[in-house]
């Protein structure tokens, strides 16, 4: 926005500059070569009313006595005086040259008196003075500038601040205070930005403690589930033993994940690992086999026998996968397959979730990811908040087919030193 008011200013400086400097350059250069013109009919003027006193005064006969030394007095610097009779010419100064003003008066039947002057002197002074417009005139812009220079950064400075407190707000900044510049428009913005801020603090407070209400409540009944697993791993029966101790590390690692997904609401993270891929594949499969098998399909898995491990959160990464695969559970129809591809020039780990159902309709492709929507009778949250969580360890998701359908999660492995590959974050996609 400043630089359009500094040029907008700038263009009217320049453009009256022209409207103005031209005509006041014509004007002064005729001007100029008026005067000079004026000069020189003054001067004869003043010879012919001399040569018109000498004769009324009986001290001339009349044009043919003229002596032009008696005229020099009256004679510029570097001027011609020439007398033109009927017997020839009389001159006075140097030669005439071929560029020069000259004005002409008679003095009688065939007697003309003409003065000249070489014109270069009026050029210079022509040239100078138009010198002097131009550096006016380019004075007049430049500081016209300035001032334009000084009142568009006045005009953006409250804008710009304005920006960036609310660019903060964006990023998560609700506690800075708001900026007011006493200008009545921009601090009435101001002002709506404000409340909009503080009615959002209010609303995450809310949300954050109805989450830790549900966290604390969820908690205490998976506790209880626990205890009561424990319990049936002491049964005399070793299949019951082993199904109890399968519930345990269900129970284990669902509180581990609620964790993660609380820390994740809060905005707190967790740390970032190493995730051993071939664990958590096998991890998955083995808690969906069942329920796949419940519906009549099959869950297959196909990946490289050596796997690189990705960088990121473990919980998240299981939770984007268990939403895909429930996705596809419920939604798709075949059999459904989970692909790990190691993508090494481009040092991410691609994973793929298919289906052999009808598809994404092309209607609801641009909308599966949004928050509520939903094709069938779903809460909606699912995919939405799987992409939030793998975009917030630095990976995407997205749907690369439509019929059939194909999910594919993309995170960066874990690099030797610790650190993760490239990042392939983007903005980030709402799930509150």
């Amino acid at each position: 926005m400043r630089q359009r008011i500094l040029r907008t200013m700038i263009a009217v400086l320049v453009a009256m500059a022209i409207l103005l400097g031209l005509p006041l350059t014509v004007i002064t250069w005729r001007w100029i070569d008026r005067s000079a013109h004026e000069d020189l009919a003054g001067r004869l003027k003043t010879m012919s009313e001399y040569v018109l006193a000498e004769e009324a005064a009986g001290r001339l006969p009349g044009p043919q006595a003229l002596e032009l030394d008696q005229l020099r007095l009256l004679l510029p610097s570097g001027g011609t005086l020439i007398l033109q009779k009927p017997d020839g010419v009389q001159q006075l100064g140097p030669p005439v040259a071929d560029d020069l003003l000259a004005e002409s008066v008679t003095l009688g039947p065939g007697y003309t008196l003409t003065l000249s002057v070489p014109s270069r002197e009026m050029r210079t002074s022509q040239w100078v003075a138009v010198g002097v417009l131009g550096v006016v005139i380019g004075a007049s812009v430049a500081a016209g500038a300035l001032v334009a220079l000084l009142t568009a950064r006045r005009l953006t400075e409250p804008l710009i601040r304005v920006a960036h407190r609310a660019a903060a707000m964006a990023r998560g900044d609700l506690r800075s205070p708001w900026p007011y510049q006493d200008i009545d428009e921009l601090d009435r913005v101001t002002a709506a930005l404000s409340e909009a801020n503080a009615e959002i603090a209010r609303r995450l407070e809310r949300e954050g403690q109805i989450i830790g209400d549900v966290s604390h409540q969820l908690r205490s009944r998976l506790t209880a589930i626990g205890l009561r697993l424990d319990e049936l791993t002491l049964h005399p029966d070793p299949a019951v033993v082993t199904e109890a101790q399968a519930g345990v590390a269900q129970v284990e690692r669902l509180a581990t994940e609620l964790d993660e997904l609380v820390s994740a609401s809060r905005a707190e993270g967790g740390e970032l690992t190493a995730i051993a891929v071939a664990e958590l594949i096998d991890s998955l499969t083995d808690d969906f086999a069942v329920a796949f098998a419940a519906h009549g399909r099959t869950l297959r898995v196909h990946s490289p026998p050596q796997i690189r491990a990705v960088h990121g959160r473990p919980g998240r990464l299981r939770e984007t996968l268990s939403a895909l695969l429930d996705n596809a559970l419920h939604h798709g129809a075949g059999e459904t397959t989970v692909g790990v591809e190691d993508l090494g020039s481009a040092d991410v780990l691609r994973f793929t979730v298919a289906d052999r159902g009808r598809g994404v309709p092309d209607r609801l492709a641009d909308q599966i990811f949004r928050r509520g929507f939903s094709a069938g009778h779903s809460s909606g949250i699912g995919l939405s908040m799987a992409r939030a969580l793998i975009e917030s360890d630095g990976g995407r998701l997205d749907l690369v087919s439509r019929r059939p359908a194909v999910f594919a999660v993309v995170v960066p492995v874990a690099r030797d030193d610790g650190s993760a590959g490239p990042q392939l974050r983007r903005d980030r996609v709402p799930h509150r």
